[in-house]
């Protein structure tokens, strides 16, 4: 059932933000689906598919009634692999996946089948098991509390390599004029370290204090360390190995030339499929 693997993931990585969730999630159906009675199913991978949904939303919401005060963000995904039969253009960026935690599960669902796969309220509804109605308030209030932000896969922009070849730079020599130049006034700076790893400061925002921080990161915890360019859900990326195993990965949004978030993830259960 290794094709149906690859046809499920983007569906259950997309809900749950999770690679490791989301294979745990279609083992789990797939499982479950080889010692059931099969005579009533007439569409094998519909079937699948909505079963890998709505175990997903579950899941979701298990993992949302744990309360934490601390930043949470989704485990990393290479997009720039050809050998791997994942359709990764199903797989939304990382910047989207990051704004999808605002939303219930529910409306995550309607979210990315709307979005992400294109369905209609019909099939939405008949997937999930709600009416057309509810579907289309799901979509309505996910949309309000995203705030009409990009729905898209960022566009990877021309100037990426070089633009980060420069943030390298400023950090290697400690130079801290000229990465500010290279960050908007209103960047962001998010950092997760999972349950065993305390980061510095997990929320940082503002040109200076965002500079600092990073200059005083890269100082202390990632200076010698291998670095490599990478495409991570759709988005340049910046990838620290020490001996091969990846100790920190760097996702960056660019508009306008200018470096708007940096998503800095040193959990090392969400790094393992990165690492060489």
């Amino acid at each position: 059932m290794k094709n149906y693997h690859d046809i499920l993931f983007p569906f259950a990585y997309n809900i749950l933000g999770s690679s490791e969730d989301a294979k745990d999630t279609i083992q789990d159906i797939l499982v479950k689906y080889l010692i059931i009675d099969k005579e009533h199913i007439k569409n094998e991978i519909g079937y699948l598919i909505k079963s890998v949904i709505n175990q997903s939303i579950n899941v979701k919401k298990k993992k949302k009634a744990i309360v934490t005060d601390s930043i949470w963000l989704p485990e990393p995904l290479s997009t720039e692999n050809a050998d791997d039969n994942i359709n990764y253009n199903e797989v939304l960026s990382y910047s989207m996946l990051t704004l999808l935690e605002k939303l219930t599960a529910k409306e995550r669902a309607v979210f990315i089948l709307k979005v992400a796969f294109d369905y209609s309220h019909k099939e939405i509804a008949e997937t999930i098991g709600f009416t057309i109605e509810n579907s289309r308030k799901l979509l309505s209030r996910a949309k309000i509390k995203l705030n009409n932000s990009k729905t898209k896969n960022n566009s990877i922009p021309k100037n990426e390599t070089q633009k980060l070849k420069q943030y390298i730079e400023a950090m290697q020599n400690g130079n801290l004029s000229a990465l500010e130049k290279l960050l908007s006034k209103d960047i962001l700076l998010a950092a997760d370290g999972g349950k065993n790893i305390k980061v510095v400061r997990e929320l940082t925002s503002g040109i200076t204090n965002t500079s600092k921080l990073l200059l005083y990161v890269y100082k202390a915890f990632l200076t010698g360390l291998e670095i490599k360019h990478a495409i991570i859900n759709h988005q340049p990326a910046i990838l620290f190995y020490q001996n091969e195993v990846l100790k920190n990965c760097q996702i960056f949004e660019i508009e306008k030339n200018k470096i708007v978030n940096i998503y800095s993830i040193v959990d090392p259960n969400k790094l393992k499929s990165l690492s060489l």
